[in-house]
């Protein structure tokens, strides 16, 4: 079975085909970084707007990338959720019109059950079952994972995600968009012993996040240390370096928890977040303290990509699942209300 996937969930047009002899076939991504650069964050109207512009000529370029023709693909999903209303209606009027057109079914995939799975496309795959950490700008997660479809969301955020947060600080930062990488980046420079952030919500039972308060804190750290700084980039580097560290040792805390309360002994990490290599150092060796194992999608497919929803879709696709003519995209969407996946 080859399956379409078309991904605009937000600010990245991707396009991937995902055949089950071959994997995936081909795959490209468009950023709109340079688009909302100018105003500091995404804005909802441009993306939609670029996503009508991109999306069809990446079908083309990767069709012609794995030298197949429309005729020969069985399936097309598409994201229909979470996230940005209008972005997510060009990605489904588009996959859903191109499924009726080529008279083969198609599936609206969530999103963040494409960066669960996304590890899955790697070599060797993790075996189920499994606890996962979906991180990313839109989410923080903490999900038990027993079967592919069969989810149990045992800890979320209750205000920001690492990955918003990490975005936010970095503006407190004066940095550039997007904002999450470039402090990582500066993190590189910092002191990590001058400054001591709180790790928020570890000193309690739970395995929820908060790390809106962390920005605070490093408002007030920032403008405390300049007030007496002769040198003001390294104490944004000092500041940017305990940021970092305050949110990872929360997340490693967290999974070990996940893991101990479980009695699971893998752990995948997928969103954006995941690519921050801090992350994966500290991750990987606490668990593996632990005698678990980590695993992680390759960098390119830690962002929003059409990979994670073609291999998607072929999941759900394969086991009988499909959708009507009428879609419905929902900028919120929780993954515990998702079917399973049961193959006839």
């Amino acid at each position: 079975m080859r399956v379409l996937g078309i991904e605009t969930s937000c600010d990245e047009t991707g396009v991937a085909i995902f055949d089950d002899q071959h994997g995936l076939m081909a795959h490209a991504v468009y950023s709109q970084v340079d688009i909302h650069a100018e105003y500091g964050g995404v804005v909802p109207e441009l993306a939609s707007r670029d996503h009508i512009r991109k999306t069809l000529p990446l079908i083309r370029q990767v069709l012609a990338e794995a030298h197949l023709d429309a005729g020969e693909i069985d399936g097309v999903a598409y994201t229909a959720g979470p996230g940005l209303i209008g972005a997510l209606l060009v990605g489904s009027a588009i996959g859903r019109s191109l499924a009726w057109g080529w008279q083969v079914p198609a599936i609206g995939v969530h999103h963040m059950e494409g960066h669960l799975l996304a590890p899955l496309l790697e070599e060797p795959a993790p075996e189920l079952p499994f606890i996962a950490l979906l991180v990313s700008g839109g989410h923080t997660q903490l999900v038990d994972v027993t079967e592919i479809g069969r989810y149990r969301i045992l800890g979320e955020s209750l205000d920001d995600a690492a990955g918003e947060a990490f975005d936010k600080t970095a503006k407190l930062l004066e940095l550039p968009y997007p904002g999450g990488p470039e402090l990582a980046k500066l993190a590189e420079r910092g002191d990590p012993q001058r400054f001591r952030f709180p790790r928020p919500m570890t000193d309690r039972p739970g395995l929820d996040f908060s790390f809106s308060g962390l920005k605070t804190f490093a408002l007030n750290t920032l403008n405390t240390a300049l007030a007496d700084e002769t040198d003001p980039s390294r104490t944004r580097a000092d500041v940017a370096r305990a940021f970092e560290e305050a949110v990872v040792d929360t997340l490693v805390i967290k999974c070990r928890r996940a893991l101990r309360e479980t009695g699971r002994k893998r752990l995948i990490l997928a969103g954006g977040v995941s690519a921050n290599r801090r992350l994966r150092e500290r991750m990987t060796a606490a668990i593996a303290a632990e005698g678990g194992e980590t695993f992680y999608p390759p960098p390119s497919l830690c962002t929003d990509n059409g990979a994670m929803i073609a291999f998607t879709g072929y999941q759900r696709l394969r086991a009988g699942q499909h959708e009507p003519l009428i879609f419905k995209p929902r900028a919120r969407w929780s993954m515990g209300d998702l079917a399973p996946v049961t193959r006839s």
